[in-house]
This record gives C-alpha cells, structure tokens and sequence, in this order.
C-alpha cells in the first residue's frame, strides 16, 4: 500500500510571482482593502495550521509533490527557496521537510504549468477593458480542460514515482480533482478537508 498524504492548498500572493502585486492590487480594488487584508490573515493562517501539522511529521524519505513544480533535484530546491524569498510559508514547509529528509518530486510538466501561467498573466497584463475580457475568455474556456490534463500529468507522476511502502506528501490547489485519477492502492489522508477548502 501506498500512502499519501493530500493537502489542498489556497495560494497565498507570494505563491503568484510576477502578476502577485496585481492580484493584490485588483484584490483591494474589487473587495475592498479591509476586506481583502482579512482574507490574506485567513489564508495566512491556513498555512500556519499547515506548519502545525507537518512539524513533528518524520518526513525522511517522504516524497513531496508540489502544484506547479516542474523540476526536482537543484532547480527544484531552487524554485523552493525563491518562493521562500517571496514570502510563500508553502515553500517553507516544503524546505524543512526537505530539510528533514524528505525528496522533491517533479509533479507537473512545464509546458502545461506554462500554458495556465500564461493565459493568467494575459488577463493580468490586458491593457483595455476588450483585452480583459478576450483574454479571460480564452482563459475560461480552456481552464477545465487544462486542470483535467495537468491532473492527469500529476497522478501519472505520483503513480510512477511513489513505490509500494512509501508515504507521499501532495501540496495542490483545491480546485485541482487528482483523487479519483489515482490508482486504487493509495491511502489517502487529507489534511484538510477539500470541500471546505474550495467553498472558502
């Protein structure tokens, strides 16, 4: 049996590079900034329960499965510590596992992770209302299709990579459907539970 460890992810603005400060930015103007600094203190305190969970875990050998990782060995230790730099606390429980020995796993493929990436940051970087909206419809109209192939990439990749008696540890946003795409030998423990996360 295969064990997995799953938990759903809300991305804070520093899990966003480049188009975070115009997240933020859109995030103040359309909520209002009372409003959206309570939703960044919710979601800061998401990670801090996450950190709770994980800091007394013996992680040695664990395999770490991260949304949006496209590289494991040095270049994913890389992009771990950049997003540690940017304030990302999911980057951070990522490293001290690593830390404690745990092993990053290349989860996503980069052409499709780049794909999704850029038709957001076409909507970030739209100059005109019309651009805006071009933009997000072409985003809208491919975003299931891409989430169900990026879903299917991931559990290949787990599926492959975590053997029998092993433990991995899944970071995913909530919006991504992975479990029912995994083989049946897995035992899944969710760390929060899905539903909940995607209803906030």
């Amino acid at each position: 049996m295969r064990k997995l460890i799953y938990v759903p992810i809300i991305h804070m603005s520093a899990d966003l590079g480049s188009i975070a400060k115009d997240v933020d930015r859109r995030g103040v103007a359309g909520f209002g900034e009372e409003f959206w600094k309570r939703h960044r203190e919710t979601i800061s305190d998401f990670w801090d329960s996450i950190i709770k969970y994980f800091a007394n875990l013996e992680a040695k050998g664990f395999k770490i499965y991260q949304d949006g990782l496209v590289a494991d060995g040095e270049v994913g230790q890389r992009i771990v510590e950049e997003g540690i730099k940017s304030g990302s606390k999911n980057y951070e429980v990522i490293d001290d596992l690593v830390k404690r020995g745990a092993i990053l796993v290349q989860t996503e493929d980069f052409s499709m992770a780049k794909e999704e990436r850029d038709r957001i940051v076409k909507i970030t970087q739209a100059k005109t209302i019309t651009e805006k909206l071009i933009a997000y419809l072409k985003y809208i109209l491919t975003k299931n299709r891409l989430l169900n192939k990026r879903d299917n990439f991931i559990a290949k990749r787990i599926d492959k990579t975590l053997n029998h008696g092993e433990t991995g540890i899944l970071f995913l946003g909530a919006y991504h459907d992975i479990i029912p795409k995994l083989s049946k030998n897995f035992q899944i423990t969710e760390v929060k539970e899905v539903k909940k996360i995607r209803d906030y």
